[in-house]
């Protein structure tokens, strides 16, 4: 049995999540020794992912293999997750992202775990604050589109139902929704998906109208009181939501520096 250190499950949670959605839209998908890759294909110019999952001894040659199959599937777009930082992409066309925090959250309950649909003091208006796990396509509607505008993801602006996030997702054994709202109205959203190993946490996002009323939190503590307390809950922090996860128990682990591609490489 493999024995995998946590920055391991979190990259393997961070690839399983996107196999999710290839099933899901019917994405060609390539699994190997050291990193996993889906050609995403929502428009001609969608952003394929690869994630890199294993440390690997020699970047030159893991360089060229990607390379190699960025030309193979024409990609446009890219978006390359690389936790040991050891790759240099920028030969090949890529430019060199920003590097963000991979956390993780050792197993056990919260300090104050928070039920769904309890009301939440702390809104500034008054109304209360619920977060209730998303069953139906409908509220899944409203959870992609928390996370299009809170996140916010530009590509995909102007929302459009199941642009983004199809309703079949919710299939998707381990793949689990959390709505978050504020007077009955959506105010924001998160994804987890527990691949087994490890419950990823994934775009937890806020509107513009209803931040800084402890939204985020809320969503949060709800998806990991309701996740299985035997596994560690993993993440991939920006610089913004950091000081929250680490409120809540969230450890880094590691760095993950993001590769992008905007155009069609010349190598």
């Amino acid at each position: 049995m493999e024995i995998l250190s946590r920055l391991e499950q979190a990259n393997d949670n961070a690839a399983a999540f996107w196999l999710a959605q290839a099933r899901t839209h019917g994405w060609q998908q390539l699994i190997t020794p050291r990193f996993t890759a889906v050609r995403c294909a929502r428009t001609a110019d969608d952003a394929h992912r690869i994630v890199i999952t294993r440390p690997y001894d020699d970047s030159a040659v893991l360089e060229d293999e990607l390379a190699a199959l960025v030309r193979e599937w024409a990609t446009v777009r890219l978006t390359l997750e690389d936790p040991y930082s050891g790759l240099d992409m920028t030969r090949h066309g890529c430019g060199h992202g920003r590097a963000m925090a991979v956390m993780v959250r050792e197993p056990g309950p919260l300090d104050a775990p928070l039920p769904g649909s309890l009301p939440r003091s702390g809104d500034r208006d008054g109304g209360p604050l619920t977060v209730d796990e998303v069953l139906d396509a409908d509220e899944f509607a409203e959870v992609e589109r928390a996370v299009v505008e809170g996140f916010p993801i530009t590509e995909r602006q102007p929302w459009t139902r199941g642009g983004m996030l199809p309703g079949d997702l919710l299939r998707e054994p381990g793949f689990r929704a959390w709505l978050g709202r504020i007077d009955g109205v959506p105010a924001g959203a998160s994804l987890t998906y527990d691949d087994g190993r490890s419950t990823g946490v994934y775009w937890v996002a806020t509107l513009p109208d209803h931040r800084s009323r402890g939204v985020a939190r809320a969503v949060l503590e709800t998806a990991l009181a309701a996740a299985r307390s035997d596994l560690p809950a993993t993440l991939v922090a920006t610089e913004l939501g950091e000081p929250l996860y680490r409120k809540l128990g969230f450890i880094e682990r590691g760095r993950t520096h993001w590769w992008s591609l905007t155009g069609p490489s010349d190598g």
